[in-house]
């Protein structure tokens, strides 16, 4: 009777064993993966984490290949065995091959049995040697993650002088930019933005000084030509004032040179009334008297000297023309078109003083006298009226 046995291979029972180990170099790989992640996380050392992450994981799956191949040229000889075996049994006699059955089965049991064994006990080696390992790198890595951090905190690790190095690298260039001296390196380092800042100023210093003295000289300047101008005037008013006193004066001193001789050589003579004269044709008759005659002389050239556009000035000055129109005739002054006689309440403006409330007191010829409101007196001439150094209108506007 012939019995069709077929040998219980390793296979299984192999690909069993190395499914566990790389289940368990899996799950210590994770766990030592994000033991490590968790340090380097504490230490801020993240960028060593993808290197042992790479290492672990390769030295594992080398361990793994390693005992996979050791099993599989185990299970090869095994199978080769059952071969010759099977062979060897076919070409039996068929007398003894029921007997070479029954011991065949047993011996693949205990031939099984025993190999189930040195499998499980091969794998508990291997576990065994793997947690010591695994232990083994957990506190190296540990230990080298401590004295990475001892580096660090007493400055002397790379990762931390580099980036120090740099911070104060920024931090010198800013102060530099910034503004305070500081002292750095033993040496004083100047901001250069304060350095602008103080040049700034200093040429707005600069620049405020030299318009203020321009415009001291430009007021000087000014200040001169106005002097000089009214200087000239009332020199000028004074001397024709002088001239027309001389003239009078001395026709006064005739007049009364002549009446004395007159009375001192005939002191008996009765007066007899003057004659008119008879002329024949047209003919002038003056009725008035010598003195009032000097006197209307002398305002007209007064008011010649007014009225003209052009006036006369010493030492080169400059002609002004006239700019609004101003004139006094009977008693009246005729300033823009509006007349003010004497008695009326006027405003008087002026350039440099504020404007101020007169009363028109006397009107000649080429002047007007005002009474203001503190019971002063000031004279002002009609052609500083025209030349707008003074300006008058009724105090109703």
């Amino acid at each position: 009777m012939t019995s069709l046995h077929t040998p219980i291979s390793a296979r299984p029972l192999l690909d069993l064993f190395l499914e566990k180990i790389y289940s368990l170099e899996q799950r210590f790989i994770v766990t030592a993966a994000l033991s490590l992640a968790a340090i380097l996380r504490r230490t801020k050392l993240l960028s060593l984490s993808t290197d042992i992450f790479l290492k672990t994981q390769y030295e594992a799956a080398w361990r793994v290949m390693k005992v996979s191949s050791t099993m599989e040229a185990e299970a090869d000889s095994a199978a080769e065995m059952n071969g010759q075996e099977e062979a060897d049994s076919d070409g039996e006699d068929s007398a003894s091959q029921s007997d070479s059955e029954e011991d065949s089965s047993d011996m693949d049991d205990l031939d099984c049995e025993r190999r189930r064994n040195e499998c499980l006990d091969e794998m508990c080696q291997l576990e065994k040697h793997f947690s010591e390992l695994k232990e083994k790198l957990f506190k190296e890595r540990l230990n080298q993650f401590k004295a990475k951090l001892e580096e660090v905190t007493s400055g002397r690790a790379m990762e931390y002088i580099n980036p120090l190095a740099d911070l104060q690298k920024n931090m010198k260039i800013r102060i530099e930019v910034a503004g305070s001296s500081c002292w750095l390196n033993t040496n004083a380092v100047k901001g250069i933005y304060k350095g602008f800042c103080l040049d700034v100023i200093k040429h707005r210093y600069e620049c405020e000084v030299q318009g203020a003295k321009q415009h001291l000289e430009s007021e000087k300047v000014l200040l001169f030509d106005n002097m000089q101008c009214e200087l000239l005037e009332r020199i000028q008013r004074l001397e024709e004032d002088r001239q027309s006193i001389d003239i009078s004066s001395e026709w006064w001193d005739e007049e009364l040179r002549s009446k004395r001789s007159r009375k001192k050589w005939d002191p008996f003579r009765s007066e007899k009334k003057r004659k008119v004269p008879l002329v024949s044709g047209p003919y002038i008759v003056y009725m008035l008297r010598d003195l009032d005659i000097l006197e209307d002389w002398t305002a007209i050239k007064k008011a010649k000297a007014a009225v003209s556009p052009q006036k006369r000035k010493s030492e080169g000055v400059k002609v002004e023309k006239q700019h609004f129109s101003a004139r006094c005739e009977d008693g009246c002054l005729y300033y823009e078109g509006e007349s003010f006689t004497k008695g009326e309440a006027i405003i008087l403006d002026m350039k440099d003083e504020p404007p101020s409330q007169a009363v028109i007191t006397a009107v000649s010829t080429g002047e007007v006298w005002l009474r203001r409101g503190d019971s002063s007196k000031t004279k002002i001439y009609v052609s500083q009226l025209q030349k707008g150094k003074y300006s008058v209108r009724r105090a109703g506007k």
